[in-house]
């Protein structure tokens, strides 16, 4: 089990996120960039932040939090059904839309090995409430760590501690959804 923490929590930025202004400032949480710029600086999650201006929310990612963002990547998106990120993103929709985006969000900053420390505590499950009010299950999945929402879907974790100045960035491979 140790072996899995290690590998997964070894993998830094794998996907080619450039948020990170440099190494010593990435490895000390000090970056001057916050949630919303890093988003906005990494092309694997343009849809995203498309979303989240629709949704009205760039004011609020980009308050002092701190947060923790488990943000779907762009292929994430567009593994959804048909038609699904068009009708979010209307107007009329932003209501479903910022449900959506609140529940891929959790208050604090949660690094990795915060979350595997409360994954060996709960032998093998950790709840984490998200700020939509929703609970996320971080779990362990062969050799990866997953979020189940509140529906049974699966998401992968595929990039971890990207830190901002007002929180950390999580990249997963699916669009979590809440009840």
């Amino acid at each position: 089990m140790k072996k899995i923490f290690f590998a997964f929590f070894a993998l830094v930025l794998t996907l080619g996120i450039s948020s990170v202004e440099t190494s010593a400032q990435y490895k000390s949480g000090k970056s001057k960039k916050d949630i919303v710029d890093t988003a906005v600086a990494t092309d694997s999650l343009s849809t995203l932040v498309a979303a989240v201006k629709a949704a009205g929310l760039v004011d609020t990612l980009k308050g002092s939090g701190p947060f923790t963002v488990f943000a779907p990547a762009n292929d994430a998106f567009a593994a959804l059904p048909a038609g699904t990120v068009d009708t979010l993103l209307l107007p009329e929709n932003k209501s479903a839309l910022t449900k959506v985006l609140t529940y891929h969000v959790v208050a604090g900053k949660i690094a990795a090995k915060d979350v595997a420390a409360a994954i060996k505590a709960g032998n093998g499950r950790a709840e984490l409430t998200t700020v939509q009010g929703g609970k996320l299950v971080a779990m362990i999945e062969g050799s990866d760590v997953v979020l189940m929402d509140e529906s049974g879907g699966r998401s992968k974790v595929t990039a971890v501690d990207v830190m901002t100045s007002n929180g950390v960035v999580h990249l997963i491979d699916s669009v979590v959804m809440p009840k």
